[in-house]
């Protein structure tokens, strides 16, 4: 006869019941608990501090009480991916057959560019995402990445990252949404939903206010006040948890006001459970419950640390036990701490499992593992070269330089980023992140630097290649040589940017921010000496964070961004220099004119601006959030109101027609902004609430609607409570955020109103 808990006939919650109510104390903590086998033989960090907190116990001993998770089976050295799943099986069949309850554990791996193992698909990095303003897409993406995951085995992904960008130096950005937060609510509640689609969990991360540390210091604190973090910061998790169905969270490793997020039961618990309503699990980003007493030091011990992680609501220690076990297991057994927290924290985790249908009897690890298994298959990579080529913007042509002409006969290519395929790939992509520690290893996919792409782009052009400078060192010796080649050629594409990295290996990436945002090590002196050349010169910048380009501006004949856009980026890129790619990609974050004066994102109130005759300093961008060229031309034209007055708990539609006037087909993001112009507190001068790809044939011409419900214009009034409240509201569409097209004004009628948690989040889009 099968045991309650075992049955999948029985109620959920029964089946958790009935499993509690046999464990013990020790049994139950393991459940909070983690491991991570393999983790010895990694030589570098793959997460902060791992050399000083990275435990080598048996696994048999970490998991004699069983275990809630088990720790990038497949993310910590390279294993082809057949027999990575054997490997987990025989983890699980560990756990079942070894321990006294037989329970298997969640593994858990990261997923921030595509699953984050060996030969599997390096998609964009998740700013490109955002570049594309193509959430659907995102959402066909993550449901691939969710398969190969679920195929060998994998149940949690520790993604997407919600972090709303507030500092460009921060070496993270790449990670992030870009600096909206509506932008990043979309798109990542977009991700949620693919990966949950294929039966992974989607974890939020990293919650809250990790991307506004002071000075863009990795960990550092932020001074936030509780409006900033409720308007701006708040907004996508909320989004991704009642929108998309995310089921568990990732606590941030800062704190905000002086405290850290992962003691703060106000955050954990009264926001997240008790007025959003989640129901899944919180699991601790590595190490960071240690951290508690080692960098924040508010605990004397391991134990007093998990004790007050537990009490705010936290669930799970990753990626290993160190507080949660015995330590914890203590105070519990004195008294200090009540077991009903541990019993709280216990019935999420099971719960999960029991989704999982890891709890149930018939549950058979090996049944993933028959066969070969292709992580990189064509769909995936027609997916990854879709996302790519939709997300490089061409941020200036002026001269008219791109497409490149036919007859171009020699092209000069300079760059340290021209000639190596890794300089598209994120910090969280399996060759950036985890085979600079394995040498010997090729990177397990097929994927064309610039140089090769361009080449069988172009076959008849003559193609001189040249280094120039390296990405973040500071020999200047191959300079020379650049100009020498530019000189030479009738056009020159300088390929300038970033290495994605970690802590401090790369220019970008986890623990890699920067002090300025001047192109790192000399670049900036290689585009001087190519623009002084007097030959045209593409700077084309692949990066992880928006470089200040105004030294630039009107120099460059032209201008392109991408930000790490994956294994198909090269050809993503020849085809957009090309002209066989019409780019539509949209800036998710401002360019900076200069390297100083941050942060600067768009979304700021009328003293964030330019302020002539207060400040001497002008924060003007280069190039504004929004703002993205086409080889072709846009009109907009016949803006209609659905109402000119609606009651503040109202809703109206809000449209305009937008025509192809060029002779190529193209596709245009139309943007839906607001502004309210006098409120109870200074309000963002404009502020993206709504956007939609319109693709349109020479001559077409499309209605584009947006219905907007008065809850898109609530903010945080003077009393923190949530408003919206009547007067007027500028309405503008147009093609970015300074590109303004039309603009029309409602006027919002009745009394101040409440908005809660129930309000409206998102605002639907169609063109017809």
């Amino acid at each position: 006869m099968t045991t309650p808990w075992a049955d999948p006939a029985c109620p959920r919650d029964d089946r958790v019941e009935a499993l509690l109510a046999q464990m013990t104390l020790e049994e139950k903590l393991a459940q909070l608990g983690s491991a991570w086998p393999g983790v010895e033989h990694v030589s570098g960090n793959v997460a902060p501090m791992q050399d000083v907190f990275a435990r080598h116990t048996e696994f048999d001993q970490a998991s004699k009480d069983g275990l809630g998770h088990l720790t990038r089976p497949f993310g910590t050295k390279p294993v082809d991916p057949a027999i990575g799943a054997r490997q987990l099986a025989s983890l699980q069949r560990g756990l079942m057959d070894g321990t006294r309850l037989g329970i298997p554990a969640i593994a858990h791996e990261e997923c921030l560019t595509g699953f984050t193992t060996y030969r599997a698909t390096v998609f964009p990095a998740p700013l490109a995402w955002a570049a594309a303003f193509d959430p659907e897409l995102v959402e066909r993406m993550a449901h691939a990445i969710g398969t190969s995951m679920r195929r060998v085995g994998v149940h949690q992904g520790l993604s997407p990252v919600l972090d709303v960008v507030r500092d460009y130096r921060w070496g993270r950005v790449e990670e992030t949404l870009g600096e909206d937060p509506y932008l990043v609510a979309t798109t990542g509640t977009a991700y949620v939903r693919g990966l949950e689609s294929a039966g992974i969990i989607a974890t939020l991360k990293h919650f809250a206010g990790y991307s506004a540390s002071k000075a863009a210091r990795n960990h550092a604190p932020v001074s936030m006040g509780p409006r900033e973090l409720a308007d701006v910061i708040l907004p996508p998790f909320e989004t991704a948890i009642r929108e998309g169905g995310a089921r568990s969270v990732m606590n941030s490793y800062a704190d905000v006001d002086g405290v850290p997020a992962g003691a703060d039961a106000g955050l954990l618990t009264r926001i997240l459970r008790d007025a959003w309503g989640f129901e899944g699990t919180v699991v601790s980003d590595y190490w960071s419950i240690a951290f508690l007493r080692t960098m924040h030091r508010i605990g004397e011990t391991y134990g007093e640390a998990g004790a007050r992680a537990l009490e705010a609501g936290l669930d799970v220690e990753l990626p290993d036990t160190l507080c949660y076990g015995e330590p914890l297991a203590e105070l519990v057994r004195e008294g200090t701490v009540s077991e009903d927290l541990v019993d709280r924290a216990v019935r999420r985790v099971l719960r999960q499992k029991t989704e999982l249908g890891l709890l149930d009897a018939d549950f058979d690890p090996d049944i993933t593992t028959e066969g070969p298994i292709d992580l990189d298959p064509p769909a995936h990579r027609a997916l990854a070269r879709d996302l790519a080529e939709q997300s490089v913007v061409l941020l200036d042509n002026r001269a008219g330089l791109l497409p490149l002409p036919a007859d171009t006969a020699a092209i000069a290519l300079v760059g340290p980023c021209a000639d190596d395929a890794n300089a598209f790939f994120g910090c969280y992509s399996f060759p950036n992140h985890v085979l600079p520690h394995h040498p010997g290893h090729d990177n397990g996919i097929q994927a064309h630097s610039l140089l090769e792409s361009l080449a069988a782009e172009l076959p008849e052009a003559r193609i001189t290649y040249e280094q120039g400078c390296p990405v973040k060192d500071t020999d200047r010796g191959g300079i020379d040589a650049a100009v020498a080649a530019a000189r030479r050629a009738d056009i020159c594409v300088a390929v300038v940017g970033d290495r994605a990295g970690l802590f401090g290996l790369g220019t970008s990436g986890e623990g890699c921010d920067a002090e300025d945002l001047l192109l790192p090590g000399v670049q900036h002196d290689l585009v001087e000496a190519l623009l002084a050349t007097g030959t045209p010169v593409v700077l084309l910048v692949v990066s992880g964070r928006p470089y200040a380009l105004g030294a630039y501006t009107g120099r460059a004949a032209a201008v392109v961004q991408a930000f790490f856009p994956g294994e198909e980026g090269g050809p993503a890129l020849a085809g957009v220099l090309s002209g066989r790619i019409n780019p539509s990609g949209k800036l998710p974050v401002q360019i900076p004119r200069t390297p100083g004066g941050q942060p600067g994102t768009y979304l700021h109130a009328p003293l964030g601006g330019n302020t002539e005759g207060v400040s001497n300093l002008d924060p003007t961008p280069a190039y504004a959030f929004g703002h993205g060229m086409s080889y072709t031309t846009f009109e907009y034209d016949g803006l209609e109101l659905g109402a000119d007055d609606i009651p503040t708990d109202g809703e109206v539609e809000i449209s305009c027609l937008v025509r192809n006037t060029g002779d190529r087909p193209g596709t245009e993001v139309v943007q839906l902004y607001t502004a309210d112009p006098i409120a109870r507190l200074p309000r963002p001068v404009t502020q993206l609430t709504g956007f939609t790809r319109v693709r349109l044939s020479p001559g077409e011409q499309r209605r584009v609607t947006f219905r907007l419900h008065t809850d898109r214009l609530a903010y945080t009034g003077p009393d923190l409570h949530r408003i919206v409240e009547p007067g007027d509201i500028t309405v503008m569409l147009g093609a970015s955020s300074t590109d303004i097209r039309l603009t029309g004004t409602l006027r919002l009628t009745g009394p101040v109103r409440r908005a809660g948690h129930d309000r409206v989040l998102l605002t639907p889009a169609h063109a017809e």
